[in-house]
């Protein structure tokens, strides 16, 4: 009986530090390490020492690199497509202005969704693709992309729409996130029941469109109720969707407690979480998001509990939390850096944070560690160790991307690096 013949591999790439992150404790670093890529997942993850058979006898395309592979980077915490931005808000608050108060006075939230609103369906794409672009460029592979500046159904569903398009136009894997419940739209002022009854009733509709992934809500003094929250959640279950939560970045509502009781995917801010909270996470493996952008943006020195989150073993992730008013950032390495510098991670916890603890955030078991068996979403940066990702803080350090096996150096029509 003759053996068949293994498929050639569509890519080997050979040569550079491989971080596989397969490994709690360390990166799982295999220097001069290889990797086999065939219909989009990883086959061979090693040595190029140890490979089976010379390279032309086991893949159709050879990459010999120099530099550091790691998994793509996965930014599981985004407010990417809106319209306008709020640079004046950023300059009254260097004047001494506070979140709540610009949020009071016609600002914040309200303000984008103004601007959203008024944004035809190509208008909202036109602004918002040039800042996923730049997300891909700086090595990320997916990303999750809220709605919340509609806050009417109209809009609401021209952003998800919006955040779907991207996704095939850049080829990174979007996921869309529901988060009609991020503020009160004027059109309901004083009746914030009346408008969550809204919010769930334009779920199941979007939902049965194709277009939610996943649920959130802001659950906070200038926000909603826990009480709301838990209406939003329960009509998100009945519809198998998984929820997650602005949780405790301004007060502590037990947004964490409450986001644990629905077998929440994430925690999202938590600088607020008290320590019942963060053992409910511990028990479900909710992931913690971490926020550097906003503490950073808004001044802020309340710090999330990392060192009770580690003692846990809670998993932290780490995000941009992209958005016009509070973190206007384009960078997930640069969100990786603000974590270690604001909250002390390490750069080990920064880069876990933002590929295998993200992928967990976005309920994503196939992608952010390279073993074989999982998506060939890639990385290969000009650094000759994985700590020099948070330790540069910006320059273009990124060589190449790989999204589901497809080089985008070679993709047609990509984007340039």
């Amino acid at each position: 009986m003759t053996e068949t013949a293994q498929p050639l591999w569509d890519e080997l790439i050979i040569g550079p530090t491989v971080v596989t992150l397969t490994e709690s404790a360390d990166y799982g670093c295999i220097p001069d390490g290889a990797i086999g890529i065939l219909d989009g997942v990883l086959t061979y993850v090693g040595p190029a020492a140890d490979l089976p058979a010379s390279p032309d006898r086991l893949a159709h395309h050879v990459v010999y690199a120099e530099g550091t592979l790691t998994p793509g980077l996965i930014d599981c915490h985004t407010h990417l497509v809106f319209g306008g931005n709020r640079a004046n808000e950023f300059a009254m608050r260097l004047n001494g202005a506070s979140y709540e108060e610009i949020a009071r006075a016609g600002g914040g939230i309200r303000s984008s969704v103004r601007n959203t609103r008024g944004a035809d369906a190509d208008h909202l794409l036109a602004e918002s693709l040039p800042r996923a672009l730049d997300l891909l460029h700086d090595g990320v592979t997916t990303l999750e992309i809220k709605s919340g500046y509609g806050l009417d159904l109209d809009t609401e569903r021209r952003m998800l729409q919006t955040a779907r398009q991207i996704g095939a136009l850049t080829a990174q894997t979007v996921h869309t996130t529901y988060l009609a419940a991020h503020a009160l739209p004027p059109e309901f002022d004083n009746d914030a029941d009346a408008y969550i009854q809204r919010v769930t009733e334009w779920l199941p509709i979007l939902h049965a469109e194709g277009l939610v992934d996943a649920v959130d809500a802001f659950c906070e003094g200038i926000g909603f109720s826990p009480e709301q929250t838990r209406r939003v959640f329960e009509a998100a279950q009945a519809l198998g969707l998984p929820v997650k939560l602005h949780a405790d970045q301004l007060s502590d509502l037990h947004g964490a407690e409450l986001v644990t009781q629905f077998s929440g995917l994430s925690a999202d801010h938590l600088e607020y979480t008290n320590d019942e909270g963060l053992m409910a996470m511990a028990r479900t493996g909710t992931v913690a998001v971490l926020l550097p952008g906003a503490y950073h943006v808004l001044r802020e020195t309340k710090q999330p509990p990392i060192a009770r989150m580690r003692e846990l073993g809670v998993r932290m992730a780490v995000s941009t939390d992209c958005n016009p008013g509070t973190s206007p950032l384009l960078s997930l390495r640069v969100a990786m850096q603000l974590a270690t510098t604001h909250f002390r991670m390490t750069p080990l916890e920064a880069l876990q944070g933002a590929t295998v603890h993200a992928a967990a955030a976005l309920g994503l078991s196939d992608r952010g560690q390279l073993k074989p068996g999982l998506r060939a979403d890639l990385a290969l940066w000009t650094v000759q160790h994985p700590d020099e990702l948070t330790y540069w803080l910006g320059g273009n350090l990124l060589q190449n991307l790989w999204l589901a096996g497809h080089s985008l150096q070679r993709r047609e029509r990509a984007p340039r690096l």
